[in-house]
């Protein structure tokens, strides 16, 4: 229409990648060529975008983009490859089922496949669905009715059982082939191990991560300053294909079995019914799905889907949508399946919803390591289900990219389980009210100065008696790295913040045998080793304090550093900043941590309190005199692995000698340590000509 008149025959042929159009019009006028989408090479591009997130989430466990912006990159997929199909490749996510076997687990070959569910996200294409299935039903005179059930998020697995007996446990995998774990799944409390028939039975399930459980643990690993789960899904699969059992065995994971794969019809009486089939999976002993619902038409299934929708904040489990499933056991296997996907069965993943409300005000919270998080408070409104009156701004960056101002009228969006967010701010509707937010000088807890370092985009409260990171803190200070006192895990420690017994490091010292034996039944004698433990750590050399303590950018390393030049913690703290700079491993930002620490009143009080305790803070002279510095001005390099050390053993004997270890080898490097399968490190090594050493060398060395 550009050209004028009307448009007549159009050609489309495909040439270097592209799709060329060559418009004749009407009135006999011929366009030029004209390259219009580059259709090849963005499915190409296209398809390595999910290749790549979708390895992230099956195999990494570690997701890059929201499930909704994954379903809606794969919808696109979908419909080009609809447009197009000569361009479909045989490796294309459309045509088979996302995840690999992890490398160390044995594989299974399933007997029954394990095939994804096609996604939907309209009630219009549910409808279309129960069009063609319908239709079927009629053709082949079969009763349908649909069964409505939770989409729980979590990692699908099947369970072989052979007489009554759990023999097998795998993951899903690539749908044909997955991972045994069998050891690790029979750490789940709800996967029985015995049945409660002596039958041959192979049984579909979602192993996951309540969602409370989910918040708890996310809790701890932020106490210890461990990375955080970005899902519940991801914690789950991370947690279950783990290749030391004894670590599944500590995370909270939990199964619903929702399907049957395989089973012994001369045992196992199906009727014809999905829905009965789940009845009798849970008299046999399973944890079957809960929520589950019958439903005659497509009307009450879409009924049933919205009312999961109206509860999902009820549950105690995430989902991610809900699945409609054909009753009919006969008419499924008239149906069929794709290579990927069954035709009697669809997901319906519930659309991101949105919603305007007022940002009442912007207040800070205190994370547990001190992180200082800006949280939106707006007008209460309900979005997916949910009233939100609250959401997290993440930090000071944020609220200036999206230039957001107390007062302003925001868009709340919550798509599936995940956490509310501020998408947008409309500026239209500004009147002049409205107010900066500037972030805190100071904590809003302890009052304690507020730091935000070049580079990051975190504000932090630097107090080490601040109430809200008590007990990351605590965590921290009994650690291994630093004052070791063995018994004072992270469960002890928050029974005793729970009853009060602690409010602060220093009060670990002031417990008594009693107040230990009180939190665990006949605990006389764990509490006695606590205290003696306690007691012990009084002793420790004066770089474990240090460590403890927790200052910024403060590691063994560094303490050690610090406790070569002074001598007690006094001078520590009352260097100035440019001794401390000059200090090896220790460089200007970590000096600026240091002395900003030690001139907080928290931090003043607190020694004092422990030097009542009678924690020592000096380097303890029997150590100190005749130091043997063998390897003073010397430096390391640890690769491979040794016999009879551990990396982390080498190091610090290298280190109580005088010696510096380094992750790099370099010209400077005077001695690098190889063990067993050294890699790279040991190249290099030999390419600048620096002396490398065995570990009998290095245990000659040391003698």
């Amino acid at each position: 229409s550009t050209a004028g008149g009307d448009i007549g025959d159009i050609e489309c042929f495909e040439a270097s990648n592209s799709i060329l159009v060559e418009v004749t019009m009407s009135e006999g006028r011929q366009q030029t060529m004209m390259e219009v989408w580059p259709i090849a090479r963005h499915l190409k591009e296209l398809r390595e975008k999910l290749e790549y997130y979708a390895k992230l989430y099956y195999d990494m466990d570690n997701p890059a983009i929201s499930d909704y912006d994954y379903d809606m990159m794969m919808n696109r997929l979908k419909a080009l490859e609809k447009q197009f199909p000569e361009l479909i490749t045989r490796d294309s996510l459309t045509q088979k089922v996302g995840g690999h076997v992890k490398e160390g687990f044995k594989q299974v070959v399933h007997e029954v496949p394990l095939q994804s569910l096609q996604d939907i996200f309209s009630f219009e294409e549910l409808r279309d669905f129960d069009t063609r299935v319908r239709k079927v039903a009629e053709e082949n005179n079969e009763e349908l009715k649909y069964v409505v059930e939770t989409k729980i998020d979590g990692l699908s697995t099947a369970l072989k059982y052979e007489n009554g007996i759990l023999v097998q446990g795998a993951t899903r995998g690539n749908g044909q082939i997955g991972e045994d774990v069998t050891e690790n799944l029979k750490t789940i409390k709800h996967i029985p191990k015995e049945i409660n028939e002596k039958i041959n039975i192979t049984v579909r399930g979602e192993v996951f991560i309540g969602t409370k459980e989910f918040e708890k643990m996310n809790e701890e690993r932020e106490i210890l300053e461990e990375p955080l789960f970005a899902n519940a899904r991801n914690a789950a699969a991370g947690s279950l294909r783990q290749l030391n059992s004894k670590i599944t065995a500590q995370r909270p994971l939990d199964i619903f079995v929702f399907n049957v794969q395989k089973y012994d019809a001369n045992t196992f009486d199906s009727e014809n019914s999905h829905f009965v089939e789940l009845n009798k999976l849970e008299k046999l002993g399973f944890n079957v799905v809960p929520v589950r619902k019958l439903c005659s038409t497509i009307d009450e299934a879409i009924d049933a889907i919205k009312k999961i929708g109206e509860d999902r904040e009820k549950l105690s489990f995430g989902i991610d949508g809900a699945v409609v499933k054909v009753d009919n056991l006969h008419l499924r296997e008239i149906l069929g399946t794709t290579y990927k996907t069954p035709k009697w069965a669809i997901a319906y993943k519930y659309p991101p919803e949105k919603k305007e409300t007022k940002l009442l005000d912007i207040v800070c919270q205190v994370g547990r390591t001190g992180a200082i998080t800006p949280t939106a408070i707006i007008e209460p409104v309900k979005v997916a289900g949910s009233t939100i009156s609250k959401t997290t701004l993440h930090n000071e960056d944020f609220i200036k990219e999206k230039d957001l101002k107390i007062g302003d009228t925001v868009v709340i969006q919550k798509q599936g389980d995940v956490i509310p967010e501020v998408v947008d701010v409309i500026k239209d509707k500004r009147n002049g009210t409205e107010k900066e937010f500037i972030m805190p000088k100071v904590c809003p807890v302890c009052g304690s100065p507020v730091v935000r370092e070049e580079g990051e985009a975190i504000a932090r409260c630097i107090g080490i008696e601040c109430s809200a990171k008590i007990l990351r803190n605590l965590a921290h200070f009994v650690s291994k790295e630093g004052m070791d006192i063995d018994g004072l895990g992270i469960k002890i420690i928050e029974q005793l913040v729970d009853k009060g017994l602690i409010k602060n490091i220093a009060d670990i010292y002031t417990l008594t045998v009693d107040d230990v034996a009180s939190l665990k039944k006949n605990g006389k004698k764990f509490a006695q080793n606590v205290i003696d433990a306690i007691n012990q750590s009084k002793q420790n050399e004066l770089f474990k304090l240090i460590t403890a303590l927790g200052i910024r950018h403060i590691g063994v390393k560094s303490a050690k550093g610090l406790t070569k030049k002074f001598k007690t913690i006094d001078e520590i703290a009352n260097a100035d900043l440019e001794t401390l700079s000059n200090i090896d491993d220790v460089g200007e930002i970590t000096a600026k941590s240091i002395y900003e620490f030690f001139r907080q009143e928290q931090t003043i009080d607190l020694i004092q309190r422990l030097k009542d305790a009678g924690v020592n803070t000096k380097v303890l002279e029997d150590k100190s005199a005749g130091y043997d510095q063998r390897f003073e001005g010397k430096t390391f390099v640890l690769t491979g692995s040794l016999e009879n050390y551990t990396r982390d053993q080498a190091g610090e004997i290298i280190e109580n000698f005088g010696g510096k270890v380094s992750g790099s080898v370099s010209k400077k490097t005077s001695y690098v340590l190889a063990g067993e399968e050294a890699g790279s490190k040991l190249t290099k090594a030999q390419d600048l000509g620096v002396t490398i050493i065995s570990e009998q060398e290095f245990i000659d060395m040391i003698k």
